[in-house]
């Protein structure tokens, strides 16, 4: 996608910019300052002075020239607005501007696509030694028994793994729970089996680990930053957030002892990815100060992501909580900006943006995958669209050994893109989140082709500070030029 920064002082003739039917083709939006444009079908952004800005919003609602003229002559000026107006129709002729949806053409060519499985969440362990409040996989059970996969099991999983990837050759495997370094010598025979295969296949294994860290020792770092692509930590912020909702089983806080190994883990790696991975609640909705206390703890590498939880309970985000939050993106994204002038930057998960290429157009359409090319395991080795439907036995797709049984659930999923969900078409971030969570859609509304609204305020706004610190940047840049 393309990016055109600084202010676009514009003018044009008469245009014709219509509003798509059913569509948002322009996003336009004021944050920090800046006066941010986003054509939505280009991906093009454009930073731009008062005048554009209103005028844009005219066109939007398909106004005329002279009607521009008659809103804007007595601040602007005519020979502005003209200007102005030029500039906006050379935008849009190069196609940066209320350019067309070209994606929804190819949309029936997507459904058609044949489909791989090229990622496995792998949950090793069924079983946590936390108790966390907020678990959706119930302390690791996952609406069943406690248990951990096997060997014989794992070694199954990564053959269907490489049986069902086609001439894909880079795979995607995350050791998952539960916790999964309560079965720790399994993922480390796995991932010494899945080594063994690449080179008999022209496969190329990238292993993920997730873990709260409790179980951490120099032995497991020190494997993990040989084998492990990307690491995720989990910490909520600050210790009396962390200990309130990450406790252990007898309700003593894990803080103290998590934080430690974490940093050290952190440093350790290297040039290799890590995240500190956090969840905020309702008990937390000032989460920026969790971020920002990772941050001071040396982390470069953040999320903190809102809990999505049945509004029956307690620490449940709910409706009324949205504007708190969003001035919560709002204050952490100034704040970034200022500790990154300061050489104290960091990288915050939910405001990483690639305004320049991004992910494929299937990508944009569809999302992470899940039910086609991304499929999680149970420790017995059945096979689910994703870890947030393990135990709904509505999604079983079949398990290791036999494989995809029940097609109709592949089917389902691969049919789930933005535009199959009417909430999409009238949302500027739907190539940003592809159509956002199916679970998350599931649970609220029973389908995945609805979508989770609370996630998608959120979503928007998260697009909106990213987008917002890339025009930041570039300003940053441009005055280290002059």
């Amino acid at each position: 996608m393309r990016e055109t920064e600084g202010s676009v002082s514009c003018s044009s003739p008469i245009l014709s910019c219509v509003r798509e039917r059913g569509s948002t083709v322009i996003h336009r939006y004021k944050n920090n300052g800046y006066n941010i444009v986003l054509d939505v079908n280009s991906g093009s952004v454009h930073v731009v002075d008062e005048l554009v800005y209103e005028i844009i919003g005219f066109l939007e609602e398909g106004k005329d020239r002279e009607e521009i003229h008659q809103a804007l002559d007595p601040g602007y000026g005519r020979e502005n607005i003209e200007q102005a107006l030029e500039e906006i129709r050379e935008l849009k002729e190069q196609g940066m501007l209320f350019t067309e949806d070209i994606y929804r053409n190819a949309i029936e060519h997507f459904k058609d696509r044949q489909t791989v499985v090229k990622a496995l969440c792998l949950h090793i362990a069924h079983d946590c030694n936390l108790a966390c409040r907020y678990c959706f996989a119930e302390e690791g059970e996952y609406h069943g028994r406690r248990a951990l996969m096997s060997y014989e099991v794992g070694k199954q999983a990564l053959d269907f793994l490489i049986a069902n990837s086609g001439n894909r050759t880079n795979l995607e495997v995350d050791f998952f729970g539960g916790e999964p370094l309560m079965n720790w010598d399994v993922v480390k025979r796995l991932v010494e089996y899945g080594r063994e295969q690449e080179k008999l296949h022209n496969k190329k294994f990238r292993f993920t680990l997730t873990t709260n860290g409790v179980l951490l020792d120099d032995e497991i770092m020190e494997f993990a930053n040989k084998e492990m692509a990307n690491v995720v930590l989990s910490i909520d912020g600050r210790k009396e957030v962390h200990d309130h909702m990450r406790p252990f089983r007898k309700g003593a806080g894990s803080y103290d002892l998590v934080v430690p190994k974490f940093q050290k883990f952190a440093e350790s790696r290297g040039e290799k990815s890590y995240y500190a991975r956090g969840t905020f609640t309702r008990y937390n909705l000032d989460f920026s100060k969790d971020v920002l206390h990772l941050a001071d703890l040396g982390f470069d590498q953040i999320s903190v992501e809102p809990v999505v939880a049945d509004e029956k309970e307690e620490y449940a985000i709910r409706e009324e909580d949205v504007p708190q939050i969003c001035e919560e993106y709002d204050k952490l994204a100034r704040e970034m900006i200022r500790r990154k002038k300061e050489g104290k930057g960091f990288n915050f998960f939910h405001f990483m943006i690639d305004l320049t290429g991004g992910p494929c157009v299937y990508k944009r359409l569809s999302g992470c995958g899940s039910g086609t090319e991304y499929l999680a395991v149970t420790p017995w080795g059945d096979l689910y669209p994703c870890h947030q439907f393990v135990g709904e036995e509505k999604f079983l797709m079949g398990n290791v050994w036999d494989g995809v049984k029940n097609d109709h659930i592949r089917e389902e999923f691969k049919n789930c893109n933005v535009y199959a969900k009417e909430k999409c078409q009238k949302c500027f971030a739907k190539f940003y989140c592809s159509g956002g969570c199916a679970a998350n859609a599931y649970n609220f509304h029973g389908s995945i082709n609805d979508a989770y609204d609370i996630g998608c305020e959120l979503q928007r706004k998260r697009v909106e500070c990213a987008i917002m610190l890339k025009a930041a940047e570039a300003e940053e840049a441009e005055e280290n030029n002059q």
